[in-house]
């Protein structure tokens, strides 16, 4: 079987479709990923083979962005319309025109018999459906948050899709996020099937000793990959450090896309690195201080780490409501500003046991979902009907 994988060039949308698509070649199918140009590196480091296509115009994209607000001071409302504008006009107007052209080639030539695509890759949904292959999406979402993809017809109609997007909403969905964070899926579109990456059977890699008091408890710190990025770097960091750094804990904060030196003298408890594996810290983890990214989220919580979020752009608000929902954290309202209360939000997950237990209900739950490599058969049965012809 022939798998193309589709996804746009952002890590965070990558990594949930990773483990089907290995999952598909470990179990001996040609797996090959459509991306842009400019993901290649990703591609191959995730051990793929890599169908380019081209990127939307960096300019126009460009223009989409300094049209937002800004992240300092934005409300949630700004926010969503924020989320709006960027699945319109980025995703589903000017990456999904760009890529079109690529993946209707490699459709042609390399004829899969099936397409593998995340949310907000679109450009492959159109393909497919043009070209008569079965498509499946890999959610980087939260169901409940999908309600946003009602802003895509225009777009995408105006790109050769059928006016409703039946096969957009009624195509088959897969996701690693259990029920209890997932939320229900919008009207009309299909339930996703639930499913979960199995951890290794080996130890936990140990941290360094970074600190001189190794009793006590370890509070993650990260913000991804890209927050630094976006204007808030270092002030907010330097905020956040400043907050909690008078706490009777070790704390380990990334700043991805910042550079560490930045952030000037440090409190002998407080550690920065701009990159670390965060499966190597979760086993070791109090807590968790976060923006509420989805796979961030989800790594916490199927190590049993409760959290404080502090929710920044896209769908961090969203994810946040649903990790509050549950109870396995709490959540610093109202953007950048809210870091000066994080103190009192961090000390109570530390010291109510509530928090922790909720928190490792939900690993309870994720453990307790098919593992990844029982997607197999259904895109199998998916595909049948491609390679039936």
């Amino acid at each position: 079987m022939r798998i193309l994988v589709a996804t746009t060039a952002n890590t965070g949308h990558f990594e949930p479709v990773v483990p089907f698509a290995r999952a598909c070649a470990v179990a001996g199918h040609d797996v090959r990923v459509a991306a842009a140009a400019d993901f290649a590196e990703a591609v191959e480091r995730a051990g793929f083979a890599h169908l380019p296509f081209a990127p939307a115009p960096p300019e126009e994209a460009a223009r989409v962005f300094a049209g937002l607000p800004a992240l300092d001071g934005a409300t949630p409302a700004d926010i969503q319309a924020g989320n709006v504008t960027v699945v319109r006009e980025v995703f589903a107007r000017l990456d999904a025109g760009a890529a079109l052209p690529g993946l209707r080639a490699a459709i042609a030539d390399w004829r899969p018999d099936l397409v593998l695509r995340e949310t907000a890759e679109l450009g492959s949904y159109l393909a497919a459906e043009a070209a008569g292959v079965p498509h499946v999406q890999v959610n980087t979402g939260t169901s409940s948050f999908m309600d946003i993809l009602a802003v895509v017809e225009e777009p995408l109609v105006a790109l050769g899709a059928a006016p409703g997007l039946a096969g957009l909403r009624s195509a088959p969905r897969l996701t690693l996020v259990p029920g209890s964070i997932d939320g229900s899926a919008p009207d009309g579109t299909a339930a996703p099937t639930r499913f979960h990456e199995p951890s290794s059977d080996a130890p936990p890699h140990q941290l360094p000793e970074w600190w001189s008091r190794l009793e006590d408890p370890l509070v993650y710190v990260t913000f991804g990959t890209v927050t630094a990025a976006l204007g808030l770097f270092p002030t907010l960091y330097r905020r956040v450090v400043d907050e909690l750094a008078g706490l009777p804990v070790r704390f380990l904060l990334t700043t991805g896309a910042g550079d560490p030196g930045d952030l000037g003298e440090l409190p002998s408890n407080v550690h920065v690195e701009q990159f670390w594996p965060q499966g190597d810290v979760m086993p070791h983890a109090a807590a968790m201080v976060a923006h509420g990214g989805l796979g961030t989220v989800m790594l916490a919580l199927s190590h049993g780490v409760p959290m404080v979020l502090l929710p920044l752009f896209a769908d961090q608000t969203h994810n946040a409501g649903r990790v509050a929902e549950v109870g396995a954290g709490l959540v610093a309202d109202g953007g950048p500003g809210a870091a000066a209360g994080l103190r009192p939000l961090l000390e109570q997950v530390l010291a109510d046991p509530s928090v922790r237990s909720r928190a490792a209900a939900v690993a309870d739950e994720v453990r307790n979902l098919a593992p990844v490599g029982d997607a197999v058969p259904l895109l199998e049965r998916l595909a049948s009907t491609t390679m039936k012809g």
